[in-house]
């Protein structure tokens, strides 16, 4: 019987150390209210700073979205005056050429003519050379021509 009984407190030493881990494994899940108070100042602290850093956080946030659609503006901006840009370029090539040949037109137009000479015979009625058509030079392809009445200063 002496083994029964060992047996017995055995089993009843168990259950109360399982009792006891029970309950406090339940405090532990549950937790406990009392904080040290220098622990509670530090808690504080840190959700202080953690809310202070979600405000800016979310400033942040708001001013890179703010920033993101302004370049997406500016992008936009930069390229119409890239396109405007080509197409001035393009208008002043086209100008540069046409201020080109009416010049060397104009050049041509002053150059002076060579004087008859006074030997030359003069051509009577019956044996009259024509002189041949004046030419207008033609210009490139693609080209518009100046109005003739434009001089050169």
């Amino acid at each position: 019987m002496s083994d029964e009984r060992g047996m017995a407190m055995t089993r009843h030493m168990m259950r109360v150390l399982s009792t006891v881990v029970g309950f406090g494994f339940a405090l532990g899940l549950v937790g406990c209210d009392y904080w040290p108070p220098a622990l509670q100042a530090e808690i504080e602290q840190l959700r202080s700073e953690a809310q202070t850093l979600t405000m800016e956080k979310t400033q942040l946030q708001a001013q890179i979205t703010d920033l993101s659609q302004s370049k997406q503006e500016l992008q936009g901006q930069l390229d119409e005056l890239s396109r405007i840009s080509r197409e001035k370029t393009g208008m002043i090539t086209s100008l540069q050429n046409q201020l080109d040949a009416t010049r060397a037109r104009a050049l041509k137009a002053m150059a002076p003519k060579t004087p008859p000479h006074k030997n030359q015979a003069k051509p009577t009625g019956r044996t009259a050379t024509k002189l041949p058509a004046k030419r207008t030079p033609k210009t490139p392809t693609g080209k518009h021509q100046a109005p003739k009445t434009i001089g050169v200063r």
